[in-house]
């Protein structure tokens, strides 16, 4: 049993005749059908969108020259304390407008026994969350760093050797 259907419309001064009688009637599946159907009138509209559709993700994936050259953060020095310390994060550009203030979708936050990369499975001394604000471990005293960078990447396979970052910077943080 095949049902015929027929319709005729302008598309952008094109003619279109889609002629759907000849596909089979599937009485047992109603919705395969009515898909199979609905398929075959949608294709014509898909030659295109397509190509515009990969024209615009090809335009979106295509990155800036702009890149992140170095990281300052304020204050350089602190001394917590018993209070938490407030840092902020400014990053120096490629291309203007540099320098500017950075958040935490540009940088990175960890706080290290030295300088350049987050630490693996040890206690620096102070935690610091991604908006740049450190808290000292209570019972810690000594001096720890404060980091911000990007380009975070695994040293080794030991868990205990941390991180480095690609481009960062850094302060002293001192707990009493």
């Amino acid at each position: 049993m095949a049902r015929a259907l027929q319709a005729r419309s302008i598309d952008r001064g094109r003619r279109i005749d889609i002629t759907m009688g000849n596909l089979p009637w599937w009485g047992f599946i109603p919705l395969a059908s009515i898909f199979v159907r609905g398929c075959i009138v949608t294709g014509l509209r898909s030659i295109s969108v397509g190509p515009l559709l990969l024209l615009s993700l090809g335009a979106l994936s295509c990155g800036s020259s702009r890149h992140l050259q170095s990281v300052s953060l304020q204050p350089a020095q602190a001394t917590a304390n018993n209070a938490p310390v407030q840092f902020a994060a400014t990053g120096a550009f490629t291309k203007p407008p540099s320098p500017q203030p950075l958040t935490s979708k540009d940088v990175t936050w960890c706080a290290s026994p030295a300088p350049g990369g987050c630490p693996g499975n040890i206690n620096p001394g102070a935690t610091v969350d991604q908006n740049g604000l450190a808290h000292c471990v209570p019972g810690w005293a000594g001096t720890t760093y404060i980091m911000a960078g990007s380009g975070l990447t695994a040293t080794s396979m030991n868990p205990d050797s941390g991180s480095q970052f690609k481009v960062s910077g850094s302060a002293k943080l001192t707990c009493p």
